[in-house]
């Protein structure tokens, strides 16, 4: 096979490049190592940035989003039992919109088959060769067949774990790395949000956090032990838990029942750079991870696609590689902030293991800062909304 551009990765930063370079009249395939099924069964977050949503609109996919989103023009920090309100809209003219990741990456995979984009699912032992020579070419295993696609470039989607950031070699890949010592403890279930707008709760208790994807269906979370285990947690458990974090008008109106999913994601900033090895592009989670407090986790992922795209875009309509040349400067400048931002919000709503009683008061002071400074509320805000590209 051959194609203009290998994206390895079917998830929603993959499809997404994929549409949108479809769109320009480029082509390329998606390597995804799961089937569809598995990848739309993930649960995951569901806050999309202003930046993010633009470039599903350019990518022919957001009617859904904009016909079943729920727009958020602001959200709510409790601290103490008490909460006050930053609202986004009033402070930078834009609301974010609360649509789950679930949900983008179904409207780009059927997008994709609706236009008959070729996507290669199950496929096994995928290995980048020649990214450092103009003849790049990526072989894999599926169905037992061994497989080659030469292309021009190759978008390395797949995540931590994928084989696109191992093939950059270690003389020339520098990491950076900070693991928080706890993790977050998630539930989903067939339940009413209890606000209408994300709630997050610094109480003595530790973190918790009070999200949604439709009107009857809500996610929450509490801060927990690493050594915790989803089924160390009875239902029961969970909502007397959350409802000791919260305010109490909050924990009243709280409408409780069965968890369809129950899950612990240990909390992680790291970024490798840099994130182009020649014609190896590193995009999403293959390049960087945050804690999920700040939500930039898919956002941030939408910024490198944005950077990635408009290089390749200005590549094949304009015979100019300015744009890839730059890409991982680019993309990078714009890591680092949502990395810094990730880091402060969780600094500011967890409880440490190792938190002195000078940090404590430094995180309360830092609170009280942010509750009664509106300059400090508009830098939240502008951060939270999204950074421009």
């Amino acid at each position: 096979m051959r194609t203009q551009v290998v994206i390895i990765g079917g998830g929603p930063s993959g499809l997404l490049l994929g549409q949108l370079l479809h769109r320009r009249g480029v082509g390329a395939v998606v390597l995804e190592r799961k089937t569809r099924e598995y990848v739309l069964g993930r649960i995951r977050a569901g806050v999309l940035e202003t930046g993010l949503v633009n470039l599903m609109e350019e990518a022919g996919v957001a009617e859904r989003l904009h016909r079943d989103g729920f727009v958020h023009a602001g959200t709510r920090i409790a601290v103490g039992g008490e909460m006050f309100h930053i609202d986004f809209k009033a402070l930078t003219g834009t609301p974010v919109i609360v649509y789950g990741q679930t949900e983008v990456t179904r409207d780009l995979y059927d997008a994709r088959e609706a236009v008959g984009a070729q996507t290669e699912f199950e496929v096994d032992h995928v290995l980048i060769h020649d990214a450092e020579s103009d003849r790049p070419h990526v072989t894999f295993e599926q169905n037992g067949q061994q497989k080659r696609i030469d292309c021009d470039f190759i978008a390395g989607c797949d995540g931590s774990h994928g084989v696109s950031r191992q093939s950059i070699p270690l003389t020339i890949r520098r990491e950076y790395e900070k693991t928080y010592p706890f993790g977050w403890l998630g539930v989903l279930s067939h339940t009413p949000p209890v606000d209408d707008e994300l709630i997050y709760a610094n109480s003595e208790r530790g973190f918790a956090l009070c999200s949604m994807r439709n009107r009857n269906l809500s996610r929450y979370y509490v801060q927990c032990a690493l050594s915790d285990h989803p089924e160390d947690w009875t239902d029961a458990a969970f909502w007397q838990e959350l409802k000791r974090r919260l305010p109490r008008e909050v924990a009243e109106r709280l409408v409780t029942g069965p968890t369809i999913e129950k899950s612990i994601a240990p909390l992680r900033s790291f970024v490798t750079e840099p994130m182009r090895w020649g014609r190896l592009f590193l995009c999403g989670d293959a390049a960087h991870i945050v804690p999920p407090t700040g939500a930039k986790g898919l956002n941030t992922a939408a910024s490198d696609v944005h950077y990635l795209y408009n290089g390749l875009r200005q590549y094949y309509e304009e015979a100019d590689s300015e744009g890839i040349d730059r890409y991982s400067e680019r993309a990078l400048a714009r890591v680092w902030k949502a990395e810094r931002f990730s880091w402060w919000f969780s600094g500011l709503l967890h409880r440490y293991p190792d938190q002195s009683r000078f940090d404590l008061k430094m995180q309360q002071a830092d609170l009280a800062f942010l509750r009664d400074n509106q300059a400090q509320q508009r830098a939240f805000a502008e951060n939270y909304v999204g950074l421009p590209y």
